[in-house]
């Protein structure tokens, strides 16, 4: 049979076609190859402006795609761990424990030191002003959208208390996620104060006690807070934990919708994970501050069609001034924002 030389020329097309075609396939792969070391060098490099450790944990929820540095490491909660408390709450309120309209009286009591507008609003001179009382929707309000921590004592009581929380967390598959004080004796233990969780709280004895401290005394207790295991989460499992909330059916969808509208209404941090993201990008989440802590955790929105992403940023052990840790998580999380929306 005589060749005909047009179809070698064909043929070799083909073939360069098709070469060319396989190498198209394989870019995206090598893409992210390239992208995710990339991706860890500018997270080094920014987490560097929170003079402490940083820990991160982000995971793109559509797809799986998980970013992590330093996420098995334990950090103190702080107010962020008002999240746990509030799925064991509302899972209570699944289960006809409570209602969302249920009135909760306030007491005397139930005033702890700290953020919030509880104690300043109802604390008049001398006495509680009587007849206080606040459903358990308002409560859950205070403590996730101002960060009220009389309302978030009130919440854990009625969680039915650190151990109640525990028990929920381990349902739910989520280790290395722990809560273990009422947010008055977390800051008394911060402080250094010798206040014992078995007697009840009293305002005189911490506030006589907060008088005598010295800023050596505080420091020194602030190093040893830091490194207690009470009350900390690893970035992994604050992660897991909200993307359970977003993805399974861990509360009833009402619940569940309440629980998301609150922390996207959340006024506390806008500085931090919102701090550097496009305008009008939603966020749903919930910080934590306390001493050498700055933390914020939660949800965050593509544009798009580009899907959602869960977030926790831990930041601890810094002596850094308050802003400039806020930059460092507002700098890591526009840099996992950017990546996710190009490297899904």
């Amino acid at each position: 049979m005589k060749k005909n030389p047009g179809n070698w020329i064909l043929i070799a097309l083909l073939a360069c076609s098709f070469s060319v075609t396989a190498q198209k396939k394989k870019d995206p792969v090598t893409a992210a190859d390239v992208t995710q070391p990339r991706l860890e060098q500018e997270i080094n490099r920014l987490s560097g402006l929170s003079g402490g450790i940083l820990g991160v944990t982000a995971i793109h929820i559509e797809t799986g795609k998980r970013f992590s540095q330093n996420g098995n490491v334990r950090f103190p909660m702080a107010s962020s761990y008002k999240i746990p408390i509030a799925i064991q709450l509302l899972s209570r309120v699944d289960s006809g424990k409570y209602t969302l309209d249920q009135l909760i009286e306030v007491t005397k009591a139930d005033l702890h030191p700290g953020s919030g507008m509880i104690a300043e609003r109802f604390n008049w001179p001398g006495s509680l002003t009587p007849g206080v009382a606040l459903s358990v929707r308002s409560l859950m309000e205070l403590m996730l959208l101002i960060s009220d921590n009389s309302a978030t004592d009130i919440c854990l009581r009625l969680a039915g208390g650190p151990g109640a929380v525990n028990a929920c967390m381990r349902r739910l598959g989520i280790k290395d996620l722990s809560v273990d004080r009422p947010t008055s004796y977390l800051i008394a233990d911060w402080l250094g104060l010798n206040m014992d969780p078995r007697v009840p709280w009293s305002t005189p004895r911490f506030d006589s006690l907060e008088k005598a401290l010295t800023p050596e005394k505080m420091k020194s207790s602030s190093r040893i807070f830091d490194a207690d295991l009470k009350d900390t989460s690893t970035p992994d499992a604050m992660s897991a934990l909200l993307l359970q909330l977003y993805t399974q059916p861990i509360l009833k969808p009402d619940t569940k919708l309440l629980l998301l509208d609150i922390m996207r209404r959340c006024e506390t941090g806008l500085t931090r994970l919102k701090g550097s993201l496009p305008p009008g990008t939603e966020v749903m989440h919930k910080t934590g501050t306390i001493g050498m802590t700055a933390n914020d955790v939660g949800i965050m929105t593509l544009p798009g069609e580009a899907g959602h992403v869960v977030i926790a940023v831990f930041t601890k052990s810094s002596e850094k001034p308050l802003a400039e840790r806020e930059r460092a998580i507002a700098e890591v999380t526009r840099a996992l924002h950017d990546y996710y929306l190009f490297n899904r």
